[in-house]
């Protein structure tokens, strides 16, 4: 993992609610363990036709969905089964960040495991987003926890604490257990193990 740096991108937008992980990754693509190429799986049965070929007026397959690293969907983002799969799909894609007014817990778990910002903003800046023309850029910084509108707004969103260190530090929760061996080497000399033997 890449230490969680700001950065300025312009919005993929998703009109939808509801938006389950079956949608963001089909579950017949769920066999591989390997991250590589799952961009191609993501949102595939709204992104290809029958034939397998792509839909051109679906967003990722237009000018604007290419090169953005911020999703915009509806309320409820991610919910339904739990997979990591889809935010492997996301980040491969090259999304960092996904906005949405809520977010289902596990997706929410999963994405802050994998590089995956979920940012959870009020309705009304909700709205506002949806509304911004397609060139339009916003910024993300996930150390003062804020969003820059076009227009200078700057809005703030809850992280965890731990999850921001490990995203900040590019580490993941064994990396972070890493971190403390001097203090768990410490602990482990000043406590000796003892063995009880039976009689």
């Amino acid at each position: 993992m890449k230490p969680f740096t700001p950065f300025e991108s312009r919005i993929v937008p998703i009109a939808a609610n509801d938006i389950d992980t079956d949608q963001i990754i089909p579950a017949r693509f769920l066999k591989t363990t390997n991250k590589e190429g799952l961009d191609r799986q993501l949102f595939y049965d709204w992104r290809y036709d029958a034939q397998g070929n792509p839909k051109p007026d679906f967003i990722l397959n237009t000018p604007r969905g290419q090169g953005a690293q911020i999703l915009l969907g509806g309320d409820n983002f991610g919910c339904g089964s739990s997979r990591e799969h889809a935010p492997w799909a996301l980040t491969q894609f090259g999304f960092r960040a996904v906005i949405s007014t809520s977010f289902a817990d596990i997706f929410k778990g999963n994405s802050l495991k994998n590089s995956l910002l979920p940012i959870v903003v009020p309705p009304a800046v909700h709205a506002k987003l949806f509304a911004l023309p397609e060139d339009a850029k916003i910024k993300v910084d996930l150390a003062s926890q804020t969003i820059t509108l076009p227009d200078g707004e700057r809005v703030e969103f809850p992280v965890d604490p731990f999850s921001k260190t490990c995203l900040l530090e590019g580490i993941d929760e064994l990396g972070w257990i890493l971190t403390q061996s001097p203090a768990i080497s410490a602990f482990e000399s000043s406590h000796p193990v003892t063995v009880n033997t039976l009689a």
